[in-house]
């Protein structure tokens, strides 16, 4: 089983950055799609951001497109979500989730991965 848990959340100011991390527990991190997810307060969680096994393969909702980054990290087990330029619709609490997939530039944008992580709190104030 993999476990997930988020950091870096916090409370920013508009056109601030933050920096989101997710560190898995598996030994075959480098097997696994990884996404993120937010959820605001009232609404469905969404897609954000998915990255597959390799690094080399990236996919982004529309309305975070130049400004979100997803990277990852595979000898530390880590996948990040570099956030620039925030907005108040931003705010959220964002999830991390992973994929087992033998292709390793398999990106899923939908909500069939497979482990959840509990979630990390942001919010961007006006």
């Amino acid at each position: 089983q993999v476990q997930l848990v988020e950091s870096g959340g916090g409370l920013v100011q508009t056109g601030d950055s933050l920096r989101l991390s997710c560190a898995a527990s598996g030994r075959t991190f480098s097997s696994y799609a990884m996404g993120w997810f937010r959820q605001a307060l009232g609404k469905e969680r969404e897609f954000v951001a998915g990255i597959g096994g390799s690094g080399g393969s990236t996919k982004y909702t529309d309305s975070v497109k130049g400004r979100f980054t997803i990277s990852r990290d595979n000898a530390k087990n880590t996948v990040y979500l570099q956030m620039n330029s925030l907005k108040p619709e931003d705010t959220a609490v964002y999830y991390c989730a992973a994929r087992w997939s033998y292709y390793r530039d398999y990106v899923s944008s939908s909500l069939d991965y497979t482990y959840w992580g509990q979630g990390t709190q942001v919010a961007v104030s006006s």
